[in-house]
Formats: C-alpha cells, structure tokens, sequence
C-alpha cells in the first residue's frame, strides 16, 4: 500500500512536469536566449507566417464568410476605430459584435479594441460629441482640446480635433473610456494609436508631454489588468520612450516610404530584437499605400478602380516586404500587410505564400559584409535573401 502510494505519488508529479513543460512553448529568440511569454498573449508558432490583422469597415459588419476568411489566417486582430458605425451607430457596438463572432469560431482569438490617444475621432458613442456641431455644448469635453495659443481655436485635422494629454482630468478621463470600451466589447486588450501627444505643438514642452503620455499607457494598463494586452503603434519611436515600459505590444507602423529605408529597416530589426527580449510582442506592419511606386503615381489613389489597382501592387511587392519581415521575426513577431485600414484595403486578400509552411528560424540575420545591403536568414522551410539597397529579394520554399 505504501509503495503504491509512493509510485501513484511520483507518477501526478511526473505528468505535472511534462503537462507544465508542455502547455507553454519555449521560443529562441535570435541571440540564443528564450522568450518569455505571458498566459494572456495570442497562440504563436512558426508553422506559417505569423499574421496580425487590422481592419474596420465604417458601414457595416463582417459577413459570416469573412469571419471564416480571417480566423482561418490568424489568432490576432484588432477592430479598427470605426467598424460597424453605419450598421449599429458606434464603432464599440462594432467591436464587441466582432468579437463575438470571432471568439464563437476560435475561443482563443485575441481581439483587441482601437483608441486613439491623440486624435478625438468620433466613432464611438465615447466621444460623438467631440464635433463642431456638439463640442461648444460641451465645455467639459472641450477642455479636453488642444487650443492654438495664438487664434484660440481648437486644433484640427480634417475636422477631427486634438487630445491634451497634458490636461490630469482628460487622462484620468480618457483611462477610463478606453477601459470602459474593452470591457463592454469583450476585447481582449487595446490598440492604442498615436504616441506622440502632439509634442511638436509645443516645442517648450516635449519633455513634458512624453512624460504624460507615459504615465497615461501606465495607468491604462494597470486599468485593463495584468490579463489584458495593451498594444501601442510606434512605441518603439524617441517619442514614445516613456510609454514603451508600459506596453505588451508595439506595432512597426511604416506610415511612408521613408521609414522603408535600408537604414530603417535595419533599425527595425534590431528594435524587433530588443522588444522580444523585453518579452514584449511586435507587430511589422506594411503598407503598399506607402511604396515608392505608388508614391511617385498620384493616380494610384484616385477614382473607383483604387483598390484594384492597389491590390495588384501588392501582389507583385509581397515577396520583397516579406523577406523584410521574416529577416527581422523573432518569437511573437507578426506581419500585416495591405494598402490601409479598412477591410477593403487587403484583409480579405488572399496571399498563398503567406500560407506556405515556413518553419522556425535556424538562427539570426546575416549580412553578406559590413557595408553592404544585402541580408540572409534560413527557416526550415524557406531561406530568405533580400537586398535594401536595390529592393529585390528572393524567398525559396523547400
């Protein structure tokens, strides 16, 4: 009896051993060390390309088949910030309809609600009075408003206004909508865009801004709870290096053609290093809307035949800017790739290569020599060879 108490006892603490080692994949970071994941992060593997999806469509929802589309591609997402408006009147209405969707297909999605920490777009039922037509009834909502110091109107952009970050009660307010939004659509943490707080506006007070914006991705994250993931777009950029501590998540955004440089995306990849060793996640996020080529065409972006136009481009670009990411990919490093944000601007593309088993990295980038531009790196199946300098590339499938 006591023997077979000893051999049952050994045998639970066995089996706990191996269903601990077990639950958890330990993922190599590109200098050897492991990554260190956390429970509430999305499923990772290598089997295929990693993909991040962000998309919103400002009429209406997804159908049932576009929801199929998605998931079957990915196990993170976020709802863009005017999803579903036309359809239900507010884009949390929007998001907390996604995620339903997605979660009764995948229980194990993570999806995410957007914010935006500098711009007052007024898509959700939060900030609808943030207007022209609204705003002056609301003085409360206006002192949250960055003012031109000289005319004492509201700042603007295409008629969305700015955020004062450094105004303690927009913080204390905007903490809370943001976590109000998660929690009412069921998301399972935020994208946070814009980390710059508007610091250029005032030149005398940069420092001063940073700090804030800060303290604000600080006390969101304590807000959402230690289970909730909190994405910030471009937290890895000097502006933002007050935030960084405080993010799960950054997300490379490549808002024009300059940050596709060959000296950019060099810093990208040593940046992808350094936040998978902070055991944080990194979103490469690519969009063709930037590429020097449509650039340099203003007819890209005009008349109905737009998307088509765009989607053909980034059929005939997708090799180069996925050797660009799959260079610099380390354990939670996804790739997005498109032409915009909507749903229509390549969410609902189909790519094969992305498809293609590609397998763990066997080890980091090399550089053919120090002072050039060419780079290589062999997963177990694919091998990878891209030049920055001329922007031609070459993956092999095997």
């Amino acid at each position: 009896m006591k023997h077979s108490l000893s051999v049952t006892i050994a045998m639970s603490i066995v089996l706990l051993f191996c269903s601990c080692k077990t639950a958890q994949t330990p993922y190599k970071i590109s200098d050897g060390s492991t990554f260190e994941t956390k429970p509430f992060y999305p499923k990772f593997n290598w089997k295929t390309t990693p993909m991040y999806y962000m998309f919103g469509d400002p009429k209406r929802v997804l159908h049932p088949e576009e929801v199929e589309f998605i998931a079957e591609r990915t196990d993170f997402i976020c709802i863009e910030k005017s999803h579903g408006h036309g359809d239900l009147g507010a884009a949390e209405l929007g998001a907390k309809h996604e995620v339903a969707a997605f979660k009764k297909l995948k229980p194990d999605m993570k999806v995410l609600f957007y914010f935006n920490s500098a711009y007052a777009w007024p898509f959700t039922s939060y900030n609808k009075n943030f207007t022209h037509e609204n705003i002056n009834n609301h003085p409360e909502l206006k002192a949250f408003l960055i003012e031109n110091p000289e005319t004492k109107e509201l700042e603007q952009r295409k008629n969305v206004f700015y955020f004062d970050v450094l105004n303690p009660d927009f913080q204390e307010w905007w903490v809370n909508t943001v976590a109000e939004g998660v929690a009412f659509s069921g998301a399972d943490g935020a994208f946070i865009d814009q980390m710059h707080g508007f610091s250029w506006l005032r030149q005398d007070k940069v420092q001063e801004v940073q700090k804030a914006m800060g303290a604000m991705m600080k006390a969101l994250k304590e807000k959402l709870g230690s289970d909730k993931i909190l994405l910030g777009n471009n937290a890895n950029a000097k502006l933002a290096q007050h935030v960084f501590p405080s993010i799960d998540a950054n997300m490379f955004e490549h808002y024009g053609n300059n940050l596709l440089s060959k000296e950019k995306l060099l810093n990208d990849w040593e940046d992808m290093l350094r936040i998978s060793k902070a055991g944080k996640i990194s979103i490469f996020r690519i969009g063709v809307e930037y590429d020097s080529v449509a650039v340099s065409d203003p007819s890209f972006y005009k008349g109905k035949f737009r998307n088509k136009r765009f989607a053909k481009l980034s059929k005939e670009k997708l090799e180069f800017y996925h050797a660009c990411y799959l260079i610099g990919a380390q354990p939670y490093s996804y790739f997005q790739y498109g032409w915009g944000w909507q749903l229509a601007h390549g969410s609902l593309m189909d790519y094969p290569e992305l498809q293609n088993p590609l397998g763990a990295p066997k080890g980091a980038y090399q550089r053919t020599s120090s002072t050039g531009w060419e780079f290589t790196r062999e997963f177990e199946h694919a091998s990878v060879w891209v030049d920055t300098e001329t922007r031609q590339s070459k993956i092999t499938w095997h």
